[in-house]
């Protein structure tokens, strides 16, 4: 009997004990005894969110709510423990989300794509989603005016509505078919290809005149183009010209920066006038060449007598040039 009561006792205490576990993993309470992380979030309205229900990110759970209390500036902040391994973005924006119009709200974190992860005790920025009951109130308010408005068009409203455009049709249907029979023919000829409309609708001559002519005008771009860019090569190196020169580059930035060449250029000039005057003086043995007759006349003398002399000479011979030569030596 005493094994019998402690058998029963042993087995309702194991009972008890796995009636509590699964107690408390529905209820998420495992996740406080978890080693995990921690996040905050402010939200206006929790939208019937409980301690307990499921954290989840990309439909994936990596948590459960931990804390849901509210604040003194008239909000509810909301609490996660968050597994370790959830990889939370600083800058994910969390949200209270539901499964179903009778499901179970949970806990939702978006995907942020900052550089800093969101370490224990951060505040994840919130998105206030719309309420259940109050989208249900919507929907049952347009519902109501649907049907108000349904209810109003009785039998004789509308046919006072459409009473007078059947009479319309009445007293027009001669018209009204002449027309229609017009809009027929009128089709009949556009289909066809008659007539300026008919012929854009069922030839495609413009159709090629126009695609030649933008071709020709995307040509005619890329000429343009080519030309500026040609242009702007030009003035890139007559910029880069006038840069070199303006830096006393070369031989004409030297000739244009430069001043010593200047100062010897007007040393020169000035020299050169200078002999010019002289030479126009009869100074020196060039100016009395030019100004002077007599050292022309003097130098015609010489040529002359040394031409009879060479005359004289061709007349002697030999010898005789000999013995000149001797007496004027000795």
């Amino acid at each position: 009997m005493k094994d019998s009561i402690e058998s029963r006792l042993g087995m309702f205490f194991a009972l008890a004990f796995i009636a509590a576990l699964v107690i408390l993993e529905f209820l998420g309470t495992f996740a406080f005894f978890e080693r995990g992380y921690h996040l905050h979030a402010l939200f206006k309205n929790v939208q019937e969110l409980k301690v307990g229900d499921s954290v989840k990110m990309g439909g994936v759970q990596i948590g459960r709510v931990e804390d849901i209390r509210l604040t003194t500036n008239a909000f509810a902040e909301v609490t996660v423990n968050l597994d370790r391994k959830a990889d939370v973005r600083l800058d994910s924006k969390a949200s209270i989300k539901f499964t179903g119009l009778m499901g179970q709200n949970y806990f939702d974190i978006g995907f942020g794509a900052a550089p800093v992860k969101a370490e224990d005790g951060a505040t994840l920025l919130s998105v206030e989603q719309p309420d259940l009951s109050e989208l249900m109130g919507r929907i049952d308010s347009v519902a109501t005016r649907i049907e108000n408005l349904t209810k109003s068009f009785s039998g004789e409203q509308i046919d006072q509505l459409l009473g007078p455009l059947t009479e319309f049709v009445k007293n027009n249907q001669t018209n009204l078919t002449a027309t229609i029979g017009n809009i027929r023919s009128v089709s009949d000829r556009i289909r066809q290809g008659q007539g300026t409309v008919g012929r854009l609708v069922t030839q495609d001559e413009l159709y090629v005149s126009a695609l030649g002519a933008v071709s020709n005008l995307q040509s005619t771009a890329s000429d343009i183009r080519g030309a500026a860019d040609q242009a702007r090569t030009l003035l890139a190196n007559a910029n880069h010209t006038v840069q070199q020169v303006s830096a006393g580059q070369g031989t004409l930035g030297k000739l244009v920066t430069d001043e010593a060449l200047y100062h010897a250029a007007t040393g020169s000039m000035t020299n050169l006038n200078q002999i010019l005057q002289k030479m126009n003086r009869g100074d020196g043995t060039i100016g009395k060449l030019i100004n002077d007759d007599s050292t022309l006349n003097n130098v015609k003398l010489s040529l002359q007598k040394l031409d009879k002399a060479t005359e004289s000479l061709e007349d002697t011979g030999p010898l005789s040039i000999l013995g000149t030569m001797v007496n004027s030596l000795f």
